[in-house]
């Protein structure tokens, strides 16, 4: 049952990712300019820098990071299987609509690469000649990966929901844990992804050919369908959790609101629980509206109860 399922899950994943193909290729195109700009720009920075290191490169990313919405929000309308999805109003639109959140994301990916790094190469050399380094070798890659899992969610949840940067980072904490399978089957399709794209390098036996490659490869397919496969994953379960715990955080709301009042029942969760029948409940109608009476284990308004008795009532007649 369990192997049925999987394969249906793969034939739907790949149904849908032929089928958005040409959109995902222009997705990537749209983000190829920014790319070539920013890098190119931030190149020639470290050229001309005495630093000239691969993270002055990597600087790039802070401000292409917001392009990198429209990607996830082209990517995320597939995901949910909408149809006539333009491409380039949408990838426009997720830009535009969270610049600036994405650049504190980016801002925040730069910090966790540049300390991910130096912290396993620092572990892992002091580890050589004491291995007593390994253990904080193990607690870094530990934590590499949790960011790593993080960043799965942190751009579909932003582009899809308007909550707090609290409540993304903080959701986004929880699911790395929560939802661990889901991360470990993004991990694996983008292993299986990086290594076809490193498959078709190594079929490239002249070194202009590997660099033209290598460009078609950045230019029309690695990051949108890398965005794909990620909220293929992921989109589903996180969808799930924020759209429950916003029900739940509504509800909670409700029911304190209610406290501050003085309403001690919940009228929702009375007429839920007592039992759909109640053309045999005998109360007075005459009696106050306002006064409590003890049924089903609770205390209920008679207003209440006359509503639900005479609702049943017609209800049988009908």
């Amino acid at each position: 049952m369990a192997s049925k399922k999987g394969s249906v899950a793969l034939t739907a994943f790949f149904t849908n990712l032929f089928g958005n193909f040409p959109k995902l290729m222009l997705t990537n195109l749209l983000f190829a300019v920014p790319t070539a700009v920013l890098f190119g720009l931030f190149s020639l920075i470290n050229s001309i820098t005495a630093i000239k290191s691969n993270f002055i490169l990597l600087l790039a990313l802070i401000p292409l990071f917001p392009f990198y919405a429209g990607v996830v929000q082209v990517t995320s309308h597939m995901v949910r299987e909408e149809e006539n999805i333009n491409v380039f109003q949408n990838f426009i639109s997720g830009v535009k609509d969270n610049f600036l959140r994405f650049l504190v994301h980016g801002a925040v990916l730069y910090a966790a690469i540049f300390l991910s790094y130096y912290s396993i190469v620092m572990y892992s050399s002091l580890g050589k000649a004491n291995g007593v380094f390994y253990m904080p070798l193990a607690l870094c890659i530990v934590v590499s990966v949790f960011f790593l899992f993080a960043f799965y969610y942190i751009p579909p949840m932003t582009v899809t929901f308007d909550i707090s940067m609290k409540n993304i980072y903080k959701n986004s904490a929880l699911m790395t844990f929560g939802e661990f399978k889901h991360n470990l089957v993004a991990t694996f399709g983008i292993a299986v992804f990086a290594l076809v794209c490193l498959t078709v390098l190594l079929c490239c036996y002249v070194p202009v050919a590997v660099i033209i490659a290598t460009i078609v490869l950045a230019a029309l397919f690695i990051p949108s369908i890398v965005s794909f496969i990620i909220n293929y994953s992921v989109y589903k379960p996180m969808y799930s959790m924020i759209v429950g715990k916003d029900d739940k955080r509504k509800e909670i709301d409700k029911k304190m609101e209610n406290r501050r009042k003085g309403q001690f029942y919940d009228e929702e969760e009375t007429k839920k629980s007592v039992a759909d029948d109640f053309t045999d409940i005998k109360i007075d109608e005459d009696g106050d509206g306002d006064e409590y009476i003890y049924y089903n284990g609770k205390m209920v308004k008679r207003s209440v109860l006359l509503k639900l008795k005479s609702k049943a009532e017609k209800g049988g007649e009908e």
